[in-house]
């Protein structure tokens, strides 16, 4: 029988990570394609406390950030032990193009979002999304 063989926790981290926050961003250009608009809070033009969409967008994109950074951890942490059949593999490898693929779409047509409000709110999406992802992987990979 072979023996299982483990990366080092950093790398998956670091993978998980970035697989993350690469979907948090995706979730936020999709989002604001379809006007869950995350720049709402900036806006001084309503006259509402905090606009629905924009609490949507957050919660949307903290929730795909941690749950991408942690079974991206888990996947990993199978897959190199073998776990993990290759066809499930290719299969999560084909979606996660089809997301990027989407996001990529959707981020090329003109942003319905202003300018400034726009960079404060993909800055916003990627910290949001970094610091879940991050949690995410690491609540996966900590050993009890």
């Amino acid at each position: 029988m072979a023996e299982t063989t483990y990366f080092p926790r950093r790398l998956i981290l670091a993978g998980a990570m970035i697989s993350g926050v690469l979907l948090a961003l995706a979730v936020h250009m999709l989002g604001a394609r379809y006007g869950l608009d995350l720049g709402g809070l900036w806006r001084s033009d309503t006259h509402e406390f905090m606009p629905a969409g924009a609490a949507v967008a957050w919660w949307l994109i903290a929730t795909v950030g941690f749950s991408g950074g942690y079974f991206t951890a888990n996947l990993m942490d199978s897959a190199v032990s073998g776990q993990i059949p290759q066809r499930i593999r290719q299969f999560l490898v084909a979606v996660g193009v089809l997301i990027l693929a989407g996001a990529g779409q959707a981020a090329s047509a003109p942003s319905p979002i202003p300018t400034i409000s726009g960079v404060l709110a993909g800055l916003a999406a990627l910290c949001l999304g970094a610091v879940m992802a991050f949690c995410g992987a690491h609540f996966s990979l900590r050993k009890v």
